[in-house]
């Protein structure tokens, strides 16, 4: 079936090299009514979407999100974290951190990613580099109390919300690659 939406889902790639170039204020704007369309459990739209484009506020959300993950429990994860080199946002010009209302301890989660799927797919559309990030959620998971009211007061992410992921947006430096196949036997049916 040849179906433009299909198409995009089949063609979205995490891209992870970005050209230093800013994108349009047109297409961030329609990446984040993307988001804001997306489905909520009981259509509560529990999230809240900060834009970070500041180089400066970039690199500490890259220092702070590193130093938070040095102490998550799994190994790849820290050695990433150790990893003086490694940007964890890509060096992308653009990060839309997604947070959510954390008293919905029932739907929250699932409210931001399908918010985030929303706004990868409307990037793809538009013909722009997108990955999800999850070093995001380190900071509010390990930091001190008065560091995490301080990471979240920077980020402007309102009292009551925490960061459960991120979107770097840029343009691409690469065309993405061919998909691996699909892993088979992932569907059964009950007819």
């Amino acid at each position: 079936m040849n179906n433009p939406i299909l198409e995009t889902i089949k063609s979205r790639r995490s891209i992870r090299k970005y050209t230093a170039e800013q994108i349009k204020e047109e297409e961030l704007q329609t990446i984040l009514e993307a988001g804001m369309w997306a489905p909520s459990a009981g259509n509560s739209q529990g999230w809240h979407f900060t834009v970070v484009q500041q180089r400066e506020v970039l690199d500490w959300l890259n220092r702070s999100a590193k130093e938070a993950a040095k102490k998550f429990e799994i190994e790849y994860i820290q050695k990433m974290a150790n990893n003086e080199k490694l940007n964890v946002f890509y060096n992308a010009p653009t990060v839309v951190v997604v947070s959510g209302d954390a008293s919905d301890t029932e739907a929250v989660e699932a409210n931001c990613a399908a918010a985030t799927q929303n706004m990868l797919l409307a990037a793809e559309a538009l013909g722009l580099g997108a990955c999800w990030v999850n070093f995001i959620r380190h900071p509010c998971n390990f930091f001190a109390e008065e560091d995490r009211t301080e990471f979240l007061q920077k980020l402007g992410i309102p009292q009551g919300y925490k960061p459960y992921s991120s979107i770097v947006l840029g343009y691409k430096k690469y065309d993405a690659s061919v998909a691996p196949e699909r892993k088979p036997n992932l569907v059964n049916y009950i007819r």
